[in-house]
């Protein structure tokens, strides 16, 4: 390669600290992500998405009057020349704007399946239709024409697009917002719109409003699934800070059913349980039942439909309904939280903004957008009667203009004339006709209006119309000087429309506010009672009550490998061969009667029967007041506190393994017993259980028998005082309890 070619290449190596390119970068993405995509702006309320969308589909024509249109076709069209990025993105904020569920008052009238409450997704947009509603094109997207706001590029500069839209009411409170940016997220509930629009008048009479003053007329959040907010107390807080926690009841009403059993009917829902909350509700309520958290209820059933939510509950006779209510709010979603964040952009960066800075905003962007409408209309008006003067002023000489129009030799000389008074190539007939027009000073625009008249403008009437015409443009313009120079008439005008708009779209607040009580679940306390826990040879297990075994004593000790009397408060505790111990409580069992069949324990418990094998159980009650022996295949063996064993995790490590070894042995220690260790190679070995030293569980223990190579444990024996014990050992009788005591971690005898 040349050399003067690798100089400029090294000229031409920028060097930089790595740690604040990263940094930079980094910011640069943040930033893009939370002014230009995640964060709706204060002005308009909308998120880029959601204006690229309304004005595409203003440009497009697609009014509230005219045919809906393909979705297809808008998302095309939107993405192709406002938004390049996926049409997932587009479609999906589309159908949002078009679910009355989600929002306070939607943008977009959708013509197909749009999705539904429950979570169900909207049809392709190949299939859906759409056109604006009234209110979006009244309120969200007239006046464009008047330059009421500033156009920007797009993103290859070949189009233009609004920098917001000329919103007039304030979409940011009426809609709310959601929206998850990088390390900020907005969350802002929706309101009711007549509230809203009462609020914002509010403001303009008196722009000191305070947070609570502001709260008679915006009273709280008003959710298109209705609902009852339960701390009104805590919105004054909220609305002044712009954080805090919503707790949000869905509404439950109680219809008398037949033979005296009531039925709870869930009419509304919290805004939260929207989409897939709903099955999960459901779920919850299924595993109330399940877990015997409740008995009273009997069936439930989702009967919502497009007439609005209906989830019904049936209960048994007798059942205590407000306990009930209190367990649905306290255990499912049936009461929620609703998280606010009142997050926006405002002046071009994030705000967390409060109810009145929120107002205050929305109304500064009124004045701006009404400064520059009428400034645009006050201007056309003022250009409409520089004509119309030069018009009815030409009517008064319209003889003196017609001999100048046939006396010129073109256009040019003729508006030359007119303008300025030049005379010079012109024919007049007269020289009286020649001094009048030399004194002729219409305007360029007027003189361009006077070549373009019709000669039907020359009747009496047109001209009588033309003279009424120019009053009302006089009268119009002294309008519009009056609302520009004085900001009370700007005021009114924008009130006027406010007060227009809350008659004819406000509707009546769904949400409930009120303070209510915390729900209180009062436990009933549960009656300790004794059981009989059976566990038959292939894991199943269940419990009867004492009496059923006493009936069936011979019978159940013969079907059954273990047999444990617990209570029916305890828990259970599984020793297993590769160190573990599982709880499960006696409770989660089957009750029942002798004969049903039990379930495996496996499904009680995380006990994996093709993993692992029971080597002990117990209950709980028993272990933590005993100290307990563990014995492993190589000889391994401990005493440990039962207490070390009272955890909650429904798994625990029971004992620590050394490799290859497996736990053989668990028992409840008792006074003066002895264990007999006995090997594969037939060597026993008797010793005393007060030599056994006591470790923690995570301890692997002491060494218990001396063993030979390739020799294990099969078998651990625990002798009491007055146990007689014998074993078969190559088909002769062995005596355990007539075996010596000998020291432990001895080689012990052959038999």
């Amino acid at each position: 390669m040349d050399r003067n070619i690798d100089n400029n290449v090294d000229n031409n190596i920028i060097q930089t600290e790595y740690s604040e390119l990263m940094q930079k970068s980094y910011i640069d993405y943040a930033m893009s992500v939370i002014i230009a995509r995640a964060l709706p702006d204060v002005r308009d309320g909308l998120k880029p998405v959601q204006r690229r969308t309304l004005y595409d589909m203003h440009e497009l024509g697609i009014r509230y009057d005219k045919p809906y249109r393909k979705s297809a076709r808008i998302v095309g069209d939107t993405m192709g020349k406002y938004h390049p990025h996926g049409d997932s993105s587009i479609y999906d904020a589309m159908v949002v704007l078009a679910q009355d569920f989600k929002k306070g008052m939607p943008l977009i009238d959708g013509h197909g399946n749009f999705g539904s409450i429950e979570g169900d997704g909207a049809a392709a947009m190949r299939y859906t239709e759409a056109r604006l509603q009234k209110i979006t094109q009244e309120a969200y997207l007239a006046d464009l024409d008047k330059n009421v706001v500033d156009f920007i590029p797009n993103y290859d500069e070949t189009e233009k697009e609004p920098e917001v839209l000329p919103v007039k009411v304030p979409n940011l409170l009426i809609n709310g917002a959601e929206g998850i940016a990088v390390g900020m997220a907005t969350s802002i509930p929706p309101h009711n719109f007549g509230e809203v629009v009462d609020g914002v008048i509010a403001y303009m009479k008196n722009p000191d409003i305070t947070t609570a003053e502001m709260m008679q007329y915006i009273k709280g959040p008003d959710f298109p699934t209705g609902g009852i907010v339960a701390n009104q107390d805590d919105l004054a807080a909220i609305y002044e800070t712009g954080q805090g926690k919503i707790k949000i009841r869905g509404r439950i009403e109680i219809e008398k059913g037949k033979a005296g059993k009531d039925k709870l009917v869930i009419t509304e829902i919290p805004y939260t349980m929207i989409g897939a909350n709903i099955g999960k509700f459901l779920n919850d309520v299924y595993s109330l039942v399940e877990s015997k958290a409740t008995t009273d209820i009997v069936d439930i059933t989702n009967q919502s439909s497009k007439e609005g939510i209906r989830i019904v509950l049936e209960l048994k006779k007798g059942a205590d309904v407000e306990a009930l209510k209190n367990l649905l709010y306290k255990k499912t979603k049936l009461e929620d939280t609703f998280g606010v964040n009142m997050l926006a952009v405002a002046n071009g960066r994030p705000e967390t903004l409060g109810l009145v800075p929120i107002i205050r905003h929305h109304v500064n962007f009124q004045y701006e957008i009404a400064k520059r409408k009428y400034e645009t209309l006050l201007a056309k008006e003022q250009e409409k009667e520089e004509i119309q003067q030069g018009l009815i002023k030409a009517c008064n000489v319209i003889d003196l203009i017609i001999e100048i129009l046939r006396g010129s030799r073109d256009q040019k000389m003729a508006k030359a004339c007119l303008i300025n008074g030049e005379t010079e190539g012109i024919k007049f007939k007269s020289k009286a006709s020649e001094a009048m027009a030399a004194q002729l000073c219409f305007t360029e625009r007027q003189a361009a209006a006077i070549l373009e008249m019709r000669l039907y403008k020359l009747i009496g009437l047109e001209i009588e119309a033309l003279i009424k015409e120019h009053e009302e443009t006089r009268a119009k313009i002294a309008e519009y000087s009056d609302i520009l120079e004085h900001r009370s008439s700007m005021a009114k005008v924008i009130m006027k429309e406010l007060k227009a708009f809350r008659k004819e779209y406000a509707r009546d607040r769904r949400t409930e506010l009120d303070n209510l009580e915390e729900a209180v679940v009062v436990k009933k306390e549960l009656e300790v009672s004794d059981v009989v826990l059976l566990m038959d040879r292939f894991g199943y297990v269940k419990t009867v009550d004492t009496s059923t075994y006493d009936r069936n004593k011979d019978t159940a000790d013969a079907e059954n490998k273990l047999i444990l009397k617990v209570k029916n408060i305890d828990k259970l505790c599984i020793f297993t061969n590769n160190g573990n111990m599982h709880l499960v409580k006696v409770l989660d069992l089957p009750y029942g009667k002798f004969r049903d069949k039990g379930t495996p324990i496996d499904n009680v418990s995380n006990y994996d029967s093709s993993k692992e094998d029971i080597v002990f159980i117990a209950p709980l009650m028993d272990v933590e007041k005993h100290k307990l022996i563990f014995g492993t295949k190589s000889a391994m063996i401990k005493l440990v506190d039962g207490a070390e064993f009272v955890v909650t995790r429904k798994t625990s490590q029971a004992t620590k393994l050394m490799d290859d070894d497996e736990l053989l042995f668990v028992d409840m220690l008792s006074e003066n017993a002895t264990m007999v260790m006995r090997s594969k190679k037939e060597m026993f070995l008797r010793i005393d259980c007060g030599t056994i030293p006591e470790k923690k569980k995570a301890a692997v223990g002491v060494r218990g028998m001396r063993l030979d190579r390739e020799d294990e444990l099969t078998d651990i024996y625990l002798l009491n005082d007055q146990d007689e014990k014998e074993v078969e050992v190559k088909g002769k009788q062995v005596a355990l309890h007539r075996l010596h005591i000998a020291n432990r971690d001895t080689k012990g005898v052959k038999k």
